[in-house]
């Protein structure tokens, strides 16, 4: 049963709640901490480039390769497969340098690795995008499985990149309480602007995240061209 609503008003709150989640990132991590880095003496510069990263690289980039279908779906079905595979691989390459910035950050300040929930479901999920990411090239981008293995494999695809997504977002929100902890534990007030700004900032991910899911699963349009397959059979 179809939820009776097209995508585009979905994707179009996405987009606006993506703009104001990018920025409030940016600020929190240049305004409250400080500013970002590969390379310094404060190690904490480093550390700000893998919320950013995550969120705007990983997760904003990665929901545009999802929604790309309903942002464009009167474009060529070669086409938006082609922008659905690059971005994912952008948003995978710049996740996996975000994943990096924290990795060196703790290295670099004495502070163990992959101890907390929030980084088993990070190395979780990311690795689960990778296995995504390689069985849609091979299966629908190069060499190309046979059309009836590839109209068999596009719901499981679908649905597993559904849940990898989410499991996305539940780790940010994850990180975003585990590093507000960290803070309010070292001496930040607990309702002071920046508690509030990393709080808002997490609500409005939940907010962008809830949007790009419903425009996922919400149709193109409300009735399908006669003939529309997503998998053409030749």
């Amino acid at each position: 049963m179809g939820l009776g609503v097209r995508a585009a008003p979905f994707t179009y709150v996405a987009h606006a709640l993506a703009v104001v989640a990018a920025a409030m990132v940016l600020y929190w991590c240049i305004h409250f901490r400080g500013g970002l880095a590969f390379e310094a003496a404060n190690k904490n510069l480093i550390f700000n480039v893998h919320p950013v990263l995550m969120l705007i690289g990983f997760i904003i980039l990665g929901s545009e390769a999802i929604m790309v279908y309903k942002v464009l779906p009167t474009v060529n079905h070669d086409t938006t497969k082609l922008i659905h595979l690059i971005l994912h691989a952008i948003a995978l390459v710049l996740g996996a340098v975000g994943i990096y910035c924290a990795f060196k950050n703790h290295n670099e300040t004495g502070i163990a690795n992959l101890y907390s929930l929030h980084s088993w479901l990070g190395i979780g999920t990311i690795s689960l995008y990778g296995i995504q990411w390689i069985f849609g090239f091979l299966a629908f981008f190069f060499p190309k499985a046979a059309p009836n293995v590839r109209k068999s494999a596009l719901p499981w695809h679908a649905l597993l990149g559904i849940f990898v997504y989410i499991l996305a977002l539940a780790t940010a929100e994850l990180g975003f309480l585990e590093k507000l902890t960290f803070l309010q534990s070292s001496g930040i007030d607990k309702y002071g602007p920046e508690s509030f700004l990393v709080n808002f900032t997490a609500l409005v991910v939940v907010l962008f995240g809830a949007s790009v899911v419903v425009a996922v699963v919400a149709p193109a349009r409300l009735e399908e061209p006669q003939g529309y397959a997503p998998i053409p059979e030749n």
